[in-house]
């Protein structure tokens, strides 16, 4: 086993919690600290990311790699919830924002560049910790 089936097999796990992590603590942030407060879709986000980060965490200590059949559908999930959830604050779905809850789901509490949100944030690191979870699958099936 060489190159990065190695280099995956020894940190794929470490990685992957470093994602969540981060995405878990920037969560909070923004709405802890920030006060921003988050829309019915944000939540489901969050219940998809949060325990990730105890799976993931579990999962790297003990390096079993097994636990990515759990990581996977959460993953995929939060990454089709985040999607949506782009598409809704971009105006394709415009329709069904109003019934999204207290807090409109397509409100932008924060547009860096022009296109970075808060959903994008979370979408980004969901699709990052499958590919990394998918890579890291690979790297041990051999």
């Amino acid at each position: 086993m060489t190159g990065w089936r190695l280099w995956m097999k020894n940190n794929g796990m470490h990685v992957s919690w470093m994602l969540a992590l981060v995405a878990t603590l920037g969560s909070l942030y923004f709405s802890e600290i920030m006060n921003f407060l988050p829309c019915k879709l944000c939540w489901y986000q969050r219940i998809l990311m949060y325990p990730l980060v105890v799976i993931l965490g579990i999962a790297s200590v003990r390096k079993d790699y097994k636990l990515t059949i759990y990581v996977l559908p959460l993953t995929i999930w939060g990454a089709c919830i985040s999607i949506y959830h782009v598409l809704l604050q971009e105006g394709v779905f415009h329709e069904a924002a109003t019934a999204c809850g207290p807090v409109p789901c397509d409100v932008d509490y924060l547009n860096w560049l022009g296109f970075i949100t808060i959903p994008m944030l979370a979408g980004t690191a969901f699709i990052l910790i499958t590919i990394v979870q998918w890579m890291t699958w690979r790297a041990t099936r051999v």
